[in-house]
């Protein structure tokens, strides 16, 4: 059976992660910076009159911030009780993925992806990874929130 997926793009990769687990997609317009909050954090977003921490997917993954443009969203994702946003370049697909085109991402990637990325899909020529959203936002986003 073919599982729903978000596709969104970092520095000209494409990602994916389960559209069950994403609540919405919003336009990014800034955020709030949080005092000594880890540099991933891009800071504060209010999201239907809830305030969420956003990870910036940039820094996460190690490349230099970005400047926000017309293109740029932020995924909000549900994490049991935790909503969080993670900050993309763009993201504007959404894709049947067949389970059989998915595979475990080689060795050496997930050395260098810190766990990040957690399977690898073929769509056509395109290459997919599929991110492991809670690993991504980390458990140093529960702190900008409170909960644990």
């Amino acid at each position: 059976m073919n599982v729903l997926h978000v596709l969104f793009k970092v520095d000209g990769t494409e990602y994916a992660m389960p559209a069950a687990d994403v609540v919405q997609m919003e336009s990014f317009t800034g955020a709030t910076p949080v005092p000594g909050a880890p540099s991933h954090v891009a800071g504060l977003v209010q999201v239907r009159g809830r305030v969420i921490p956003v990870v910036d997917a940039r820094v996460r993954f190690g490349l230099p911030a970005g400047k926000p443009s017309l293109d740029s969203r932020v995924v909000v994702g549900q994490l049991g009780e935790r909503t969080v946003g993670l900050l993309v370049d763009s993201a504007r697909e959404v894709l049947k993925l067949d389970p059989r085109t998915i595979q475990p991402p080689p060795p050496m990637v997930v050395e260098g992806a810190k766990g990040f990325v957690k399977a690898v899909a073929q769509v056509g020529p395109r290459l997919v990874m599929l991110i492991d959203f809670p690993r991504v936002v980390g458990e140093e986003a529960a702190d900008v929130d409170g909960q644990r």
